[in-house]
């Protein structure tokens, strides 16, 4: 149990009984935004968990003293939850947390245009990267598409340029220089490469079909694999969400027609028979090859999943049926590629499909008994949802996304409420039980605060704030 009182005490204390209103939940949304706001923010930004005490922090490795996490779920997410929480509210408290975590992302902006994994604001530490706010700006210049790091952070900005209309303009810039050097970074056949410093040479990337190397090594063999056609960990249909909100923000054609282009890039990345589904990363001659030491050249399971309903998205985009055609045999393929137990392997050998695994020293094999724990070797069949999609669309045409609705008043939303009441703490923090992961073996951390708990229990108390105003005929809920 932890030993900071619950705050669910407090209204104990004023009512007699935990009984939910949407006053208590305004009052709980105000005191952990308060509490991540004014306790946690480093210059505005965020990382992914802190010891309960606060004295250690970390994103995907230990963070230093003036260092947040952009990489999800750090700082963009928890800006997204100040949105969420003005925009249940109306409270100019949280449009002002989202403006300050706005303004940490635009420090760190580089000047190839998206942002890398981390912002260090130490001043004798900045120059180490090529900020654009830096002057003179640093060297590293990297901006990485991996795990939704710089689609995240300008997903945000985006999202925060509407709700101060457009009134920012060092937000605005940050947003136009961004969406500029995004579309100059996509490849003539329309993908993205994982990461990027520049603009690709046209003549290194001629647009081809998918196809099949003629071999390829078994044994790893270390290659940069930054500038690949990447998949993997969503890079592809993260940039393309990206110019679609990007397109109905700003109302620039361009945007949708990067959308597209990245769209035909997907049709285009289909191998051929025997296998045709996709891959997670392809070299410039448009072949499956390695990535990191366990991510071979091979058929995926995984990332092809969300292949096919991206697809099915850009149909309801735009109403063009050639986005549905790869994926009746696709689906067929998978369903027969289908492991013993009803899921897939994340990796199929080309022309083969036997399913590959890897040891645990990471040597390739066909057996599954003796995997790392790190890594997915084996994932989840969403085929018959997917094909449920895919029939809606083919049999009813495309339904394009309109406004949202406000969220029902239902028993489980008022059960996620009221647990997020009653497990705030005095402070304003979402403790639970864990342990830090780079703070060496001998950390006594057994506590920790998540910024992914805040996000989540965020958005519980919003979404019940809002239902609450929509079934009572609020403002708001007409």
């Amino acid at each position: 149990m932890t030993r900071y009182r619950s705050f669910a005490f407090i209204f104990l204390l004023a009512h007699g009984a935990l009984a939910l209103s949407p006053e208590d939940a305004q009052t709980a949304l105000r005191k952990t935004c308060g509490f991540f706001r004014e306790d946690i923010a480093v210059h505005g930004g965020y990382v992914w968990q802190h010891s309960a005490d606060l004295a250690k922090r970390e994103g995907e490795g230990k963070a230093l003293p003036k260092q947040v996490w952009v990489q999800p779920p750090g700082t963009p997410y928890v800006g997204e939850a100040f949105l969420a929480a003005y925009e249940a509210t109306g409270d100019t408290y949280y449009l002002n947390a989202a403006k300050e975590t706005a303004h940490a992302l635009v420090q760190g902006q580089l000047v190839s245009g998206g942002w890398d994994y981390r912002i260090q604001f130490d001043p004798e530490r900045r120059s180490e990267f090529a900020y654009r706010a830096h002057n003179p700006p640093g060297k590293g210049n990297v901006s990485t598409l991996d795990d939704n790091t710089t689609q995240a952070a300008l997903s945000f900005l985006i999202d925060v340029d509407a709700a101060t209309e457009h009134s920012d303009p060092e937000i605005g810039e940050a947003v136009a220089y961004a969406l500029t050097k995004l579309c100059e970074a996509q490849y003539p056949n329309g993908a993205w490469p994982q990461r990027f410093s520049a603009p690709p040479d046209p003549a290194k990337y001629p647009v081809l079909k998918a196809n099949y190397p003629e071999s390829w090594t078994r044994e790893y063999v270390q290659r940069d694999y930054k500038h690949d056609y990447t998949f993997n960990d969503g890079g592809i249909k993260d940039m393309i969400d990206l110019m679609l909100l990007a397109r109905g923000a700003y109302g620039d054609a361009r945007f949708r027609d990067t959308a597209l282009r990245a769209g035909d890039f997907i049709i285009l990345a289909q191998m051929p028979d025997p296998q045709p589904g996709w891959a997670q990363q392809y070299d410039a001659m448009m072949q499956p090859v390695w990535a990191r030491k366990f991510e071979p050249p091979s058929v995926c399971g995984g990332e092809s999943q969300s292949v096919m309903r991206t697809l099915i998205s850009l149909f309801h985009e735009t109403g063009e049926s050639r986005f549905l055609e790869p994926i009746p045999k696709a689906l067929a393929y998978y369903k027969s590629s289908l492991l013993p137990d009803g899921r897939l392997a994340r990796f199929y050998e080309l022309q083969t499909n036997r399913p590959l695994y890897f040891t645990k020293d990471y040597k390739l094999t066909y057996s599954s008994d003796d995997m790392p724990t790190h890594y997915a070797f084996i994932v989840g069949s969403a085929l018959d949802a997917i094909e449920a999609e895919y029939k809606e669309a083919k049999d009813n045409g495309p339904s394009p996304k309109g406004a949202s609705s406000p969220p029902t008043l239902t028993p489980e939303l008022e059960k996620l409420a009221t647990e997020a009441i009653q497990t705030l703490d005095i402070r304003g923090a979402w403790v639970e039980p864990g342990r830090l992961n780079y703070h060496g073996d001998e950390d006594s951390t057994r506590e920790v605060i998540r910024s992914a708990t805040f996000v989540k229990n965020v958005r519980a108390l919003c979404n019940y704030i809002l239902a609450s105003k929509s079934e009572s005929g609020g403002a708001d809920g007409k």
